[in-house]
């Protein structure tokens, strides 16, 4: 709390921390704005039936359930970086850019991104509201209609990932988080209105299994991502002129959960993909698309499927993008180049080899917690028919996640304020 108050108190960090809740509060006001022609009842029935949209309606921070021009949140954006980062796995220009070229390559691999994310946000846009046309949620509309509404949304998602840009630019958190984070957030005052109009003293016990499971998935989330492997490192002896340099000891950190609250977001944009492809089936046929749709539907509202593929989902995304973040070589290099070595073990490829193996046994248990999270409050309502937990756990652990990740960005902010 003290750390937070200081923020206060340095009109530098005041700026910055008024700054992103000025950009955050343009993204509410946008999410409200919804398209023209919109059958708010169809609407509201659709998504209650769809649990995909209705999970994706709360990364949009409800800007999918009104339909508004923000209506796909960053998700076209996460697509195309997902798309990008496994293309960098095929063609080896790519992997030079964001591996080898510093933060120049970060920047114009960012900037790869952001244009492949106009196409992606476009198609999406014509096949969820192809979607809608065929449920009868927008109706009346001409062709012009559509090409219009294809626009605004498409504008919309573009000018969220500008002001995630802008967000991340602070330095206080990442743009794309942070955004996430406000859409989850701003469900909790409706959420409780809910649970105050719908209590009932029967439901008590109901509320305090949610509550004891909040406070598990709270401290599980801080213990899994604060949990570190420490890699002893020792520095050799070096001489020059008359002064020796080196010889001190310190330690490598790898971290149970390297790939922090990704691999979720990453498994949602996945999850919506088939959905995606049926929808802009509709190029060739709009009744192949319907076919298609209900297909995926009724794939992805059975529980058992849906948990058990969202599971592998997460799983296998925090292992890839562990690998895309940390490359066991290049950090083995790196000390080599810096006269450093692990005790017992050679410089070079042994020393990348014996890294690899730490990271692929530390990175499992961090895979399953993030999995098992994911699809626990899932099971929860197969096994108890508890619709209250419904979705709770995925959502409550982006929340703690990127709490934590501000909180750290806070702390080395006010740090280096201190050093100068």
């Amino acid at each position: 709390m003290d750390k937070f108050l200081q923020l206060f108190q340095i009109p530098d960090l005041k700026k910055k921390l008024l700054v992103i809740l000025g950009l955050l509060l343009v993204f509410r006001l946008f999410s409200a704005i919804p398209i023209p022609s919109v059958d708010t009842e169809r609407l509201a029935a659709f998504l209650s039936q769809n649990q995909l949209l209705g999970f994706f309606n709360i990364f949009s921070g409800g800007a999918l359930s009104n339909l508004s021009i923000v209506m796909l949140g960053v998700g076209p954006y996460i697509t195309a970086t997902i798309i990008l980062q496994l293309l960098t796995m095929i063609f080896p220009q790519l992997k030079e850019i964001y591996y080898e070229q510093g933060e120049i390559g970060r920047a114009k691999f960012n900037r790869l991104s952001h244009y492949l994310t106009v196409p992606l946000a476009a198609l999406q846009s014509y096949g969820f509201l192809n979607l809608l046309v065929a449920q009868q949620v927008l109706v009346n509309l001409s062709f012009f209609d559509i090409l219009r509404n294809i626009t605004l949304v498409t504008a919309g998602s573009l000018f969220l990932v500008w002001l995630a840009d802008l967000i991340s630019e602070q330095k206080l958190g990442n743009g794309v988080s942070l955004l996430i984070f406000a859409g989850i957030v701003s469900g909790l005052p409706q959420t409780i209105q809910g649970v105050i109009v719908t209590y009932e003293p029967s439901l008590l016990p109901t509320y305090a299994a949610f509550l004891i499971l909040a406070m598990i998935v709270i401290a599980g989330v801080v213990f899994i991502n604060e949990g570190e492997r420490k890699i002893p490192v020792s520095y050799a002896k070096r001489v020059r002129g008359n002064r020796v340099y080196g010889g001190a000891s310190s330690y490598l950190p790898l971290k149970v959960n390297q790939a922090g609250v990704i691999p979720i977001i990453f498994a949602i944009s996945l999850l919506l993909f088939p959905q995606f492809l049926a929808q802009i089936s509709g190029f060739i046929s709009v009744d192949l698309s319907i076919r298609l749709t209900e297909l995926v539907n009724k794939l992805l509202n059975n529980q058992l499927i849906y948990s058990a593929f969202y599971f592998f989902l997460v799983v296998l995304f925090t292992y890839f993008y562990t690998a895309v973040t940390f490359d066991p070589q290049e950090i083995s290099k790196n000390l080599q180049r810096s006269g450093a070595f692990v005790p017992g073990i050679r410089p070079g490829q042994p020393t990348g080899e014996f890294l690899n193996k730490i990271i692929n046994r530390t990175t499992i248990w961090g895979a399953l917690f993030l999995g098992t999270i994911a699809v626990l409050p899932n099971l929860t309502q197969i096994l108890t028919g508890i619709q209250l937990l419904s979705l709770g756990g995925t959502a409550l652990l982006i929340v703690v996640s990127v709490a934590i990740e501000i909180m750290r960005h806070i702390e080395s902010q006010l740090v280096l304020r201190e050093y100068e």
